[in-house]
């Protein structure tokens, strides 16, 4: 405990960095369980186009956030930072130490810090900002959101209708754009002792990492998963199915590209994915950098960590 505060330890990095591995050995070295904070890995059905911990993996350690809604469920960082708050405090409450680990940065921030208290969006400005984008489509709003607010559309993909939309009704809501209330609220106080670390490799090295795993995953069947989700009635418009890997297979699937510009795209897609990453984690000045082969390093750092009555 440091002045009250609970500890844990967060282990994040770009995609395809070897962050399940790690937190799997210091997780089992330390009498811990694992809150994933992937946006992705929520979702049933996803398996290979998230990089969920295999059931090998998973029976390792306890791991919370992992396959708790189906692909066509809304969900938000409001609602991770609520269930991931009870995780945490289930694993407190069995006297272990929570590992939280993953990648999406956004909701690694909501659930150490909170949320941002912002003016409620106005439900008839959502309402039409929806019908807009059904009838004209997301590039439309995301170029309105882009004028507004750039910050918040620079770290929102064009086809994420859903965060467009919200931080478009926030705008008009408010009058204000999203990343000004980020900015206020400084995500400055958390009710925890943390300790942050993120893995990082050489560039060359981390984009051949991510090119292999691209590989991995499409001979481990990514196609056949999205081809899969589709027939089970899960639409490739929704917000789960157009992330990197899947919305890729469904335009391979629907005819709009080739086997061979699909691959590629993912690739690159992937790695200017991981270079966003790395970007926000860049901003947290309390990370500590270390390579992800240096398991008894960070072992090490951990114990020191657990070990400190403060």
């Amino acid at each position: 405990m440091k002045n009250g505060k609970p500890k844990l330890i967060v282990i994040c990095g770009p995609t395809g960095i070897g962050k399940t591995e790690l937190s799997l050995s210091l997780a089992e070295a330390f009498n811990g369980s694992v809150v994933s904070s992937d946006s992705m890995q929520i979702y049933r059905y996803m398996d290979i186009g998230t990089a969920k911990p295999d059931s090998d993996e998973l029976g390792r350690v306890i791991h919370y956030m992992i396959d708790i809604v189906d692909p066509d469920e809304p969900y938000d960082a409001a609602r991770f930072y609520r269930e991931g708050r009870e995780a945490i405090a289930r694993i407190h409450g069995g006297d272990q130490i929570p590992f939280i680990v993953g990648g999406t940065g956004f909701y690694l921030k909501a659930l150490l810090y909170g949320l941002f208290d912002a003016k409620p969006v106005d439900p008839g400005i959502l309402a039409s900002l929806k019908k807009e984008s059904d009838a004209h489509g997301i590039q439309v709003l995301y170029d309105r959101l882009s004028e507004c607010d750039p910050e918040a559309a620079s770290k929102i993909h064009v086809n994420d209708a859903y965060r467009v939309i919200r931080a478009l009704a926030v705008f008009e809501t408010s009058g204000k754009p999203m990343s000004e209330f980020h900015q206020a609220h400084g995500f400055a106080e958390s009710p925890f002792n943390i300790l942050k670390i993120c893995l990082f490799n050489d560039r060359e090295v981390l984009y051949d990492r991510i090119n292999r795993r691209v590989d991995q995953m499409i001979e481990a069947g990514l196609l056949e998963e999205v081809t899969s989700l589709l027939k089970r009635g899960y639409s490739g418009d929704l917000k789960s199915m157009q992330s990197i890997g899947y919305r890729h297979m469904v335009e391979y699937i629907d005819g709009k590209s080739t086997w061979d510009e699909t691959v590629y795209t993912l690739k690159r897609d992937t790695r200017h994915f991981a270079k966003r990453q790395l970007t926000w984690f860049r901003k947290d000045a309390e990370m500590i950098w270390t390579s992800p082969d240096d398991i008894d390093g960070v072992k090490e750092m951990a114990g020191r960590f657990l070990d400190a009555g403060y």
